[in-house]
């Protein structure tokens, strides 16, 4: 069928990415899109979340208690921390920070299979929550950036289905681990090879040149919308501070939730099977905001989402049963990554083609809140004997920021159309 002049067909997944990944020319949307779901499968779902699942071996295997476990991931994300700050402060080739975090994220992860005792893996924890931040700050801005020029924004939210990929293929690999008797490390030394096959995957996609502008047919080029201009203002504040409220909300469930289930069920076969359970709800919500149109307004978006998370966290504290912890799961899951992405989308529209000062600032934000949320479980749990009450105080975190959204939308209208006006 010929084609009509003026107009580029949408390419198939499959041509993009055998365009994209193999080859130096510019990689399509679907290219673009895999690519950055890969990153974050890596950075995030090993570099940061493999963790999850294999503390409980640690534990097991009598290398950490749960106070040193605790201080490894509060480790990591003083890193992310780091890492968010490193992002605010620097301008550096987007590319270059993507390709060589990714590759620490490999090395380091490989380091955690060493010998080498608490003080070394506090370092290396340190130094993944670090490349797990440059990421996702450099990787989503970059993502984004591209998949708008080539027009096909919506499919930014795909790549958020990458840390629900990389939780699910760690946490059944773990289950299985569990079963064959693995020694902690031995998973380590798996996920830093399997890592390496994923850097391998999205190399060249990142130093792919960016697509052509074309100029229609005896006409100048097209008119774009101004930019944004980036500001301090209360809007960022507040899409920040509840941004924050997201990192503390969500923190305490994705680090001990293995750890969460065999303590209410102690024996029960199910304990590691709920952390895969939630990364299936990860890629499934991530997956779904794609079918969300752009014109959406992100604020209402977040807040449905805030409240699902809080539900979620709240029922693993009220109902810790095989059921209760399988609906936790899922309701935690689905919002995680999807409110990430419905917040890049609000970041760039605030500042546009700056919008990754924004996201790092945010991302900041995000660490803090993750900083603080294994300290106060383990204080809480020493003294209440369980993680009850500090599940309580995740959900009600979340419930907040949910408030802080219901009050950006109709205080901040979008273009200054009043709320109630909105279909």
């Amino acid at each position: 069928m010929r084609r009509q002049p003026g107009f580029r067909h949408m390419p198939s997944a499959n041509a993009d990415i055998s365009s994209g990944l193999l080859t130096r020319q510019t990689a399509g949307p679907w290219a673009v899109a895999l690519a950055g779901l890969v990153s974050l499968a890596l950075a995030m779902g090993i570099g940061r979340f493999a963790f999850t699942p294999l503390l409980p071996m640690m534990l097991h295997d009598g290398t950490v208690t749960l106070a040193e476990g605790s201080a490894l991931a509060t480790l990591n994300y003083i890193g992310y921390l780091l890492g968010a700050l490193l992002c605010l402060f620097i301008r550096p080739d987007p590319v270059r920070m993507v390709r060589g975090a990714l590759v620490l994220t490999v090395v380091l992860t490989l380091a955690m299979a060493l010998p080498g005792g608490m003080v070394a893996w506090l370092a290396w924890r340190t130094l993944a929550g670090i490349a797990s931040a440059v990421v996702m700050v450099y990787a989503t801005a970059w993502c984004m950036q591209r998949l708008a020029e080539l027009d096909h924004p919506t499919l930014g939210g795909l790549m958020f289905c990458g840390p629900g990929v990389g939780i699910v293929i760690t946490g059944v690999s773990a289950f299985g681990m569990v079963a064959g008797h693995w020694l902690a490390n031995w998973g380590w030394m798996t996920f830093a090879v399997l890592g390496a096959v994923m850097l391998a995957l999205v190399w060249r996609v990142f130093g792919s040149p960016p697509p052509a502008l074309h100029t229609p047919c005896g006409g100048s080029a097209p008119t774009l919308a101004p930019a944004p201009t980036p500001k301090l203002d209360l809007e960022t504040w507040a899409l920040t501070l509840a941004y924050g409220l997201a990192g503390f909300g969500y923190i305490i469930t994705a680090t001990f939730l293995p750890v969460i289930a065999r303590q209410a069920m102690p024996g029960s076969v199910w304990a590691d099977l709920f952390w895969p359970i939630l990364g299936a709800g990860v890629m499934v919500g991530a997956y779904l905001v794609t079918r969300v149109g752009m014109h959406h307004d992100n604020r209402r978006m977040m807040m449905m989402l805030y409240t699902m998370q809080a539900i979620g966290v709240g029922v693993a504290a009220v109902w810790p049963t095989v059921a209760g912890f399988a609906l936790s799961s899922l309701l935690v899951g689905l919002p995680f990554t999807a409110l990430v992405s419905f917040a890049m989308r609000e970041a760039r529209r605030l500042w546009g083609q700056r919008a990754s000062k924004l996201i790092g600032l945010m991302t900041a934000a995000y660490a803090l809140g993750q900083i603080a949320g294994p300290p106060l479980a383990t204080a809480l749990v020493a003294r209440t004997g369980g993680f009850s009450a500090s599940l309580a105080v995740a959900a009600g975190a979340l419930l907040l920021g949910a408030l802080i959204y219901v009050w950006m939308w109709r205080a901040l209208p979008v273009g200054g159309k009043p709320a109630h006006a909105g279909a």
